[in-house]
């Protein structure tokens, strides 16, 4: 789980207010969240990783401190990050998946928590698909139809101030300007996990924009991937056209953590066992058509 802040949140993409991350966090390592619970159930180690939360958490078990920053800067007048900053979330997530490779996992789930972080994956979305902006823009964690369509109008601003300045379609350039710490990260995790040969558990749109982003970077990673669940959030189904990917699950989810990762994980086990130890026709003695 990786939770970081968006500076443009402040300007008015999301309804909730920034500080809601870094209490959501409290909730992660307190255990009360979603995600707590289904990790539980499904017996998942849970990591909670502060790639850029705006709050000073302190030295707390359960809690990796991989901060790059109190969160971005509000890409709608600025990049979100330096390329510096950029390249160092990804380095530092690409470590965090080595150290699990190191202690024996070979599977990771991907979730994360980010104030905002919505109105980044649509931004990135659009740009990394060509898919028409508006088709890309949610109403993530609630927004009416007023607050949609003021979250549009920003995402549009930004993107008109992008463009005047050059900006290109190349990922790690789109990831640098719109992107939070969290997304750079969980792509430098991905990275990090398939040149480990770990299966990647993608759970749905902001983990998405992620490996959207770490694909369109190295292609073959899409092969260590399992995609989860498509998520209600607008946006989601283009990325997931663009990586040719068929989710195993298609519940309406809108809740983000890793939920759909952790509720389709029992399905990857049950192929894993049924691949390992269901007996075939012939160990078994059953005939064969005639």
């Amino acid at each position: 789980m990786f939770a970081g802040d968006h500076g443009a949140t402040k300007a008015g993409v999301s309804a909730y207010p920034q500080d809601v991350t870094w209490q959501m966090v409290e909730n992660f390592l307190s255990g009360g969240a979603a995600i707590n619970v289904f990790a539980r159930q499904n017996d998942m180690h849970l990591a909670i990783i502060d790639a850029g939360v705006a709050h000073d958490f302190g030295k707390r078990t359960g809690l990796i401190n991989a901060k790059v920053a109190l969160g971005t800067a509000n890409y709608i007048e600025q990049p979100a990050m330096t390329p510096e900053q950029c390249v160092a979330a990804i380095a530092r997530g690409a470590e965090i998946s080595r150290n699990l490779s190191i202690n024996g996992c070979n599977v990771v789930g991907f979730g994360e928590m980010g104030i905002g972080n919505t109105a980044a994956a649509s931004l990135i979305t659009h740009c990394l698909t060509g898919v028409a902006l508006a088709d890309c823009v949610g109403r993530g964690t609630g927004l009416d139809d007023a607050g949609l369509a003021r979250k549009q109008g920003l995402l549009e601003q930004a993107l008109t101030r992008y463009r005047s300045t050059g900006g290109s379609n190349e990922p790690l350039a789109v990831l640098t300007e719109f992107g939070g710490f969290e997304i750079a990260m969980m792509v430098g995790a991905m990275l990090g996990a398939a040149e480990a040969k770990m299966t990647l558990l993608i759970d749905g749109f902001i983990v998405g924009s992620a490996a959207l982003t770490a694909i369109k970077l190295y292609p073959a990673l899409a092969d260590y991937c399992v995609f989860c669940h498509r998520s209600a959030e607008a946006g989601h189904s283009a990325q997931l056209q663009a990586m040719n990917a068929e989710p195993l699950l298609d519940l309406g989810l809108r809740l983000g953590e890793g939920t759909g990762a952790a509720l389709a994980y029992p399905l990857v086990l049950a192929s894993l066992n049924f691949l390992n130890d269901m007996a075939s026709f012939a160990s078994a003695g059953v005939a064969e058509k005639s």
